[in-house]
């Protein structure tokens, strides 16, 4: 068995905003990490930081989240708003679209299965 331990931040960061999200309120900013790919490339885990502001995101993956610092308000489309803060822990479906109204500046880990 094979355990890979997620470093704090140590690769090249990513500062372009992710495919899949656009800027609809204020001038929020995003750096991402990713610091492991699985062997067949159909999974990425890493960090993730935002600056207030808003986004609205399409996901074209299933996201494990764990908020590390920082709130957040995420309505999607169509639903209820969950307001999200530090310690908690949640999961996006593929399918998600919505937005995500950054509160606080964020740090979160992130596990994506790609499709």
């Amino acid at each position: 068995m094979t355990i890979t331990k997620i470093p704090a931040p140590s690769v090249d960061v990513i500062t372009d905003d992710l495919a899949g999200w656009t800027k609809v309120e204020g001038e929020p900013s995003m750096k991402t990490w990713i610091e492991y790919t699985s062997p067949d490339e159909t999974m990425i885990a890493g960090w993730w930081e935002a600056t207030p502001g808003t986004y609205y995101a399409e996901y074209s993956g299933w996201e494990f989240v764990h908020l590390i610092e920082g709130k957040a308000e995420i309505t999607p489309d169509g639903g209820d708003t969950v307001t999200v803060g530090p310690g908690d822990a949640f999961v996006f479906e593929a399918d998600f679209k919505g937005h995500w109204k950054i509160i606080e500046p964020i740090k979160k880990h992130f596990t994506i299965k790609l499709k």
